[in-house]
């Protein structure tokens, strides 16, 4: 048998734990990855792939941590993340955001390295799960090199460091990190792969299903600015679904508000995997919002909502949405993330009337019928202004809002310095720094000195 060795990858915990209890044959109480059955079971762990990040809830525009003593409980790596520091993690810790996608991506590589041979099951369903572990990966791999790599420019793409790109599961792999355009290219070719052998909709929404591939390939698309396909994409999963949650039904009580496994918005269920309680919302996103915004109403509340066990106190309004029902944060594509995506390439593409009924078509589920008032735009250009805050709303304390924020710069209008206080020490982000990559974990470059670190 080859022998096992217990290695530090990533920080990965994965030799101990999971997949890797596995050997490559047969022994006496052990059990090795065989039939179809094993490899679905695999796919069945949502503690490991229902997982997204959480670092960038704390680094948006949409928190505001203003009270001392709030900000003191943050620690040193979030304080560090909130404060858009040099690094974030010393040689010691973990990042936990990185830890979790490589993890993912280990798991479906075992996952697609051996299920189409597994013994017994029929092919249909060692395909669906092929393909299931396709949208996983490359959904891990769209929020890594959002995260980590350059935004993505076609004109440096082929050159700006991305992320590691790793497709077997070997531990022993390379960490050379391979440029944005490759990764990119990765994601799409695993997302369109994948939808043959997807059905529509899935039986369970933490399953990928072509609804799914087709929201991660218009988010992909947008992210690369080809705003032609990203539209058609989003398309393409509205289409398939396109239900939105009316909040005038749970305005009196959020008590019957659906779970994320029954949301009709939801398109494939991610989740944060990190609550971080009572974050404090942008005094001028509040103020944008408005009292008679549904979601200012249900999703914000102020400090008497959380009750005595947060003892920080805090003024203003934080968001609350994750105590609703359950204690999750969903950032995961979804309806209402789709429609606004279709709304930004119909404003790009001067096509204001039609993007403007998308934006309305939403609000109007997020205000009572007194309070609705439909937008309007001047012109395109107005069009994409309300689209954009219109999003930042939508998705508040998700994490959403810092892609966006990112991948903004590039347009001169979006362009916004953006400052804040951190124990008594100003913080300044310039359009298109350095500091909208986090840097790579001084732990992993120790282990593996192939693995570049970011400018600072």
């Amino acid at each position: 048998m080859k022998k096992r060795y217990t290695i530090i990858f990533l920080a990965l915990t994965i030799a101990s734990v999971g997949c890797r209890k596995y050997v490559e044959i047969d022994q006496l109480s052990t059990r090795t990855l065989k039939y179809t059955s094993d490899y679905r079971y695999i796919m069945n762990n949502n503690n490991v792939l229902e997982g997204t990040f959480s670092y960038p809830i704390l680094s948006g525009d949409d928190t505001e941590i203003n009270d001392p003593t709030r900000q003191n409980t943050l620690g040193d790596i979030l304080g560090n993340v909130y404060s858009w520091a040099g690094k974030y993690t010393t040689e010691t810790q973990n990042d936990s955001d990185w830890d979790r996608q490589y993890k993912i991506i280990y798991t479906c590589n075992e996952v697609l390295e051996g299920v189409l041979s597994s013994a017994d099951g029929a092919d249909a369903e060692k395909q669906k799960i092929y393909a299931e572990a396709l949208v996983h990966r490359a959904y891990a791999y769209l929020v890594l090199v959002n995260m980590y790599g350059k935004q993505y420019n076609s004109s440096t793409a082929g050159t700006d460091l991305g992320v590691p790109m790793l497709t077997t599961s070997n531990l022993y792999t390379k960490l050379n990190r391979a440029p944005v355009a490759q990764v990119y290219a990765a994601i799409l070719k695993d997302l369109k792969t994948s939808i043959s052998h997807l059905p529509a909709l899935p039986d369970y929404n933490v399953r990928p299903a072509k609804v799914s591939a087709y929201a991660l390939l218009a988010k992909t698309y947008l992210n690369m600015r080809d705003f032609g396909n990203a539209s058609l994409y989003a398309d393409s999963s509205l289409v398939l679904q396109n239900t939105l949650l009316d909040l005038k039904s749970y305005e009196s009580s959020t008590s019957t508000m659906p779970v994320r496994l029954n949301n009709p918005e939801v398109m494939l269920s991610k989740i944060s995997n990190v609550v971080y309680t009572a974050i404090s919302v942008n005094n001028d996103l509040l103020t944008a919002m408005g009292p008679t915004d549904l979601r200012y109403k249900l999703f914000t509340d102020a400090r008497s909502r959380f009750g005595t066990q947060f003892s920080a106190a805090f003024t203003g309004r934080a968001s609350c949405k994750y105590l609703i029902n359950e204690f999750v944060i969903l950032n995961g594509p979804s309806v209402p993330e789709m429609m606004l995506i279709k709304a930004e390439c119909l404003a790009r593409a001067g096509n204001t009337n039609a993007a403007m009924a998308q934006v309305n078509n939403l609000r109007i589920k997020r205000f009572t019928a007194a309070n609705y008032i439909p937008l309007n735009a001047s012109d395109a250009g107005d069009a994409l202004r309300i689209v954009i805050a219109e999003k930042r709303k939508e998705f508040l304390g998700t994490g959403i809002r810092w892609f966006d924020q990112k991948r903004l710069n590039l347009d001169v209008e979006y362009a916004q310095v953006k400052t804040r206080s951190f124990k008594s020490i100003d913080y300044t982000l310039q359009p298109n720094s350095n500091r909208y990559l986090y840097p790579i974990g001084d732990k992993y470059i120790l282990l593996n000195p192939e693995l570049e670190q970011n400018p600072r």
